[in-house]
């Protein structure tokens, strides 16, 4: 009876609407021919599929059955995904193939595993080599991924400036210095603090847009101004396109890790534990992999239960307090912009009189609005309710919205103050000065904040009442990813009046890594409660896209407001970037003139756009392919587990069988025992 209940079940319950066909059973039917094999409940969905027009799956072009799938893969045997004994029938079969097939294709098919394995070598040999990859395993281990993301965010941004460098020295400092400039000399009135104003000695070096003149490189289309101005370009071209790239891909992270696709808890507690490993330090740091990644997720199943047992009344409540908390973030943001227009306008009040302190106040008023506001927006969003991811993300976007905006309202404040662009633009590379200034400042200040407040509270702890007011330090990603997405933002809307700026950034963000790494182990304990890198990941990157834009529409502005009439730079004595690029392009032959002005042209832009829309639809495509993959693979899961219990039951059913058997011929042995006695 049990029996007949078994097979009366219908399985098909356990498929998604998304899920295709399935070759696992039917592949199974060539190495497994037994009475319970039909009986399965995989076997059962099979062909129920088959019956109801699911079976011209497998007469699709190109479909192989697993054998000869194995025949004709060349993935070493230690990567399939089968069992030693399936590896060994793949080994048989492929030494049949090879003797089948002849010398040169087997000879071909054995380089080609060969190669594999040596570039998986030289990949694994690589990635050992990346710079701090052991003290981003030692964060991660005491801090949570959350906190390493911010190192690696901060690793990449390294790279990306170093990249800029390289193109600096390709088509600015290298023709500059190959074609010649007068050697630099000190002058009398250069003294130490030209460094950190950008005056003097600085002014008249490499550092700035009016060293570079156009030289004896004069060439119709190989000159001083073309160079520089496709230097420029090309480091805002490749800085689009790497950051658009990460965020690409950051974002298909969030979705494969996300909620939908989720580990179960069992296999993170019972298989996530890696048994080669022998050193205590490894195992301490893989024993905190596992338990921050638990905490997380115990943390944001209960936020999900919590705000699923809310009532109508907590909702609307909860709704005001939300309204009434955005409206005084925006009167602290509104107040922020009028300390830095105010600073804008009392530093440039006395031209080149004023003192240190004053050219260093705009730089003053936007680090510590940027210092202060981003912790008091972390306070108001913990009185909103939300999960500590969300909390997280929505201090990251107020917080980079007044990191950006006040950057913005300062260029905005330079730009209309017409009398200090009129006299002092052209002479003395004011826009670049302003820029170095505040990377500079920003530096200071991340410096003293480390060793001059973080670390004394560290000492200082629990002794004083202040910091036992304060609590105990711990490492604010909002606030640290803002400052480098700060930075970055800084030195693309700088790179054109100051060219050496990614250098110094470069300087900057590796001295930076250091610093913060000495906060996060010494000043710094483990955040209690933990939040999810993947989805902040794609936060960081977008907000990095965010400060680009800024940079661009920056230039734009910059090349249609002063590079028309310049007296110093590349573009002196007349020159332009209009009249450069269109003399070069006269000079070209006309079938390069008519492709050049083709593709100025507004005639191109219908192609352009037609080639992103395939581009895109190409990519959603593959992204729902991959998709509809996923849900089939993980009804596969479903159905091996529910082959499992059925065959669990049918032993269990076995054994009370053979037990009831056993009984009765005992009992039965027993009667007629009794019975002939």
């Amino acid at each position: 009876k049990e029996m007949e209940e078994h097979q009366s079940v219908n399985f098909m319950r356990l498929l998604s609407d998304e899920s295709g066909c399935s070759i696992l059973s039917e592949d199974s039917c060539v190495y497994h021919h037994t009475e319970i094999y039909e009986e399965l409940p995989s076997s059962q969905a099979a062909r129920h599929r088959k019956q109801g027009g699911w079976q011209t799956c497998e007469a699709e072009p190109g479909r192989l059955p697993r054998g000869a799938k194995d025949k004709t893969s060349t993935q070493p045997l230690r990567n399939l995904l089968l069992c030693l004994q399936g590896k060994r029938e793949a080994r048989n079969r492929r030494n049949l193939e090879i003797r089948s097939v002849g010398f040169w294709e087997s000879w071909r098919r054995s380089q080609s595993i060969n190669r594999k394995r040596v570039w998986a070598g030289v990949r694994g040999a690589l990635s050992s080599l990346l710079p701090w990859q052991h003290v981003l395993h030692s964060i991660e281990g005491r801090f949570g991924v959350g906190v390493k993301s911010y190192f690696v965010f901060l690793r990449y941004l390294v790279y990306m400036n170093l990249l800029h460098c390289v193109v600096i020295s390709s088509f600015i400092l290298g023709p500059t210095a190959f074609y010649g400039r007068e050697p630099l000399t000190f002058e009398d009135d250069d003294s130490f603090l030209d460094f950190f104003l950008g005056s003097g000695f600085l002014e008249r070096s490499p550092v700035f847009f009016g060293y570079y003149t156009r030289g004896s490189l004069n060439l119709t289309c190989l000159n001083t101004p073309l160079l520089y101005l496709n230097g420029v370009l090309a480091i805002l071209i490749l800085s689009l396109i790497m950051v658009v790239r990460r965020t690409a891909v950051s974002y298909k992270h969030m979705r494969l890790l996300g909620k939908r696709y989720s580990v179960n808890v069992s296999f993170k507690i019972f298989c996530g534990w890696d048994f080669t490993i022998q050193d205590h330090a490894a195992a301490s740091l893989k024993r905190s992999f596992i338990r921050n990644d638990l905490k997380l997720y115990l943390e944001e199943q209960s936020f999900s239960l919590r705000k699923a047992q809310r009532t109508l009344a907590q909702r609307v409540r909860l709704y005001t307090l939300r309204i009434i908390l955005n409206l005084l973030v925006v009167s602290l943001l509104g107040g922020a912009f009028y300390l830095i227009y105010f600073a804008t306008i009392t530093s440039q009040s006395e031209g080149q009189k004023v003192s240190l302190i004053l050219q260093y106040l705009p730089p003053i008023a936007i680090t510590s609005v940027n210092l202060v506001l981003p912790h008091v927006f972390r306070k108001v969003s913990s009185f909103e309710d939300y999960s500590f991811t969300t909390q997280v993300n929505v201090t990251l976007l107020r917080s980079i919205f007044l990191k950006l905006a006040s950057l913005g309202m300062y260029l905005f404040f330079l730009f209309r103050a017409d009398p200090f662009f009129t006299l002092n633009w052209e002479k003395n590379n004011q826009f670049g000065r302003e820029m170095y200034k505040l990377c500079i400042f920003d530096f200071l200040a991340s410096f003293c904040n480390t060793f001059l407040l973080n670390y004394p509270r560290k000492w200082l702890y629990p002794s004083s009442l202040l910091t036992r007011l304060l609590g105990k330090q711990r490492f604010l990603i909002p606030d640290n990813v803002l400052d480098l997405v700060y930075h970055q933002t800084v030195s693309w809307v700088g790179v054109y009046y100051c060219p050496l700026l990614p250098l110094l950034g470069t300087v900057k963000l590796v001295v930076m890594f250091y610093i913060k790494k000495f906060t996060v182990l010494r000043c710094c304990v483990a955040e209690q409660r933990m939040f999810r890198a993947s989805s902040s990941s794609v936060l960081f990157h977008f907000m990095l896209l965010l400060g680009l834009f800024m940079a661009v529409a920056t230039f734009g502005f910059n090349l249609y407001q002063f590079a028309l009439s310049s007296s110093c730079g590349p573009f002196a004595n007349g020159a332009s970037v209009f009249n450069v690029t269109g003399v070069c392009v006269d000079s070209l032959p006309g079938p390069a003139q008519s492709a050049v002005r083709y593709l100025a042209s507004e005639a191109f832009a219908l192609p352009l756009i037609l080639a992103e829309i395939v581009i895109l639809t190409s990519y959603v495509s593959r992204g729902r392919a991959n998709q509809r993959a996923i849900e089939r693979l993980k009804d596969m899961l479903v159905m091996c587990s529910s082959d499992k219990r059925f065959l669990v039951k049918q032993h269990t059913t076995m054994l009370r069988n053979k037990k009831r058997t056993q009984k009765a011929r005992t009992t039965d042995a027993g009667e007629d025992s009794s019975a002939c006695q």
